[in-house]
């Protein structure tokens, strides 16, 4: 396949990449389209490497491809879009191993950045209250109150929820038994609205649940509801009650963690009560930054306050 490489690439560069880009499609057979985005790729990052100073591939480590992930990250390239560069260089080394260009491939050891996952914005305190504002007394209603009360009153995921039977729930107590991730066992503290409707609930679900149906919430045939049903049944109660955000369980559970944290300020209350194993999940999934981190290690941290008159004074010589 004939090259269209930019000109000013370094002859050192050029060369192995016109040898690769044979060998896909001379040996690996590789569609046209495939070879395109090879050659977008490899050019690109050539052309970097080049800007920075180097003339031949046996120059670049670990350190440089590195730094080919970093320059993608500034300039707002998606982690998706720089895993596959570094995937495609991967390749390139490879075959340049194999040519006995390099001796290993610098690339092997470098990671893409994780990808992010979007977290669901959540409910303001105002959009709870309109969407808990079901005061039906048919007992799907109560049902489903009862679950969207239990949900944002615990921030429960959506599994817990539905694997909650009654005998995990003691009323007296103000607890429930969750079986979270990994299999592993908490209790939930519960009160307030999420008690009163769960108890609600408790009283009329015989008229729905079969007689040796364990599961706390059931569905119209008797049996444990799905989490399909779930998300259906709050999806529309939020169209129901004119909210304008979408409604669903894991959005409940997020607006519980938002909520909590911002009236506490207390990261490994919030970290336990969601049961989460490492406290960065909950930095993230709670939009807790750096920033507030800072402050608050400036307001806590004796070593960290800034001193005042004097103290001051010498701090600026």
């Amino acid at each position: 396949m004939k090259s269209d490489a930019p000109a000013h690439l370094p002859k050192g560069f050029e060369e192995h990449l016109q040898l690769f880009y044979q060998y896909l499609n001379n040996e690996k057979g590789l569609s046209l389209h495939t070879q395109r985005n090879y050659r977008q790729q490899l050019e690109t990052m050539a052309l970097h490497l080049s800007q920075m100073g180097l003339s031949r591939w046996e120059q670049v480590d670990a350190a440089w491809v590195r730094q080919l992930a970093s320059k993608g990250m500034r300039e707002g390239m998606k982690s998706s879009s720089i895993a596959t560069r570094l995937s495609t260089l991967r390749s390139f080394f490879d075959f340049l191993v194999y040519k006995h260009v390099l001796v290993a491939n610098p690339a092997k050891g470098v990671s893409a950045p994780r990808k992010q996952r979007p977290l669901p914005k959540n409910l303001d305190v105002d959009e709870v209250g309109q969407l808990l504002e079901v005061n039906e007394d048919d007992p799907l209603a109560v049902r489903d109150r009862a679950m969207m009360e239990l949900m944002y009153g615990t921030g429960l995921r959506l599994a817990e929820l539905v694997s909650i039977d009654v005998s995990n729930v003691e009323l007296w107590s103000e607890e429930i038994r969750v079986i979270g991730k990994g299999n592993k066992e908490r209790k939930v503290p519960f009160s307030g609205k999420a008690k009163e409707w769960v108890e609600k609930w408790v009283k009329v679900r015989s008229l729905m649940a079969k007689s040796d149906e364990p599961a706390l919430f059931v569905s119209k045939l008797g049996t444990r509801i799905s989490h399909r049903s779930v998300q259906k049944r709050m999806s529309e109660w939020g169209q129901k009650q004119a909210v304008a955000s979408h409604i669903s369980p894991h959005k409940l559970r997020h607006s519980f963690a938002t909520h909590v944290l911002e009236s506490s300020n207390n990261l490994r209350a919030v970290q336990e009560l969601l049961g989460h194993e490492n406290i960065s999940t909950t930095q993230i999934y709670t939009h807790l930054d750096f920033q507030h981190l800072a402050e608050v290690y400036d307001q806590a941290h004796p070593r960290a306050k800034k001193g005042k008159g004097k103290d001051k004074e010498k701090d600026d010589e």
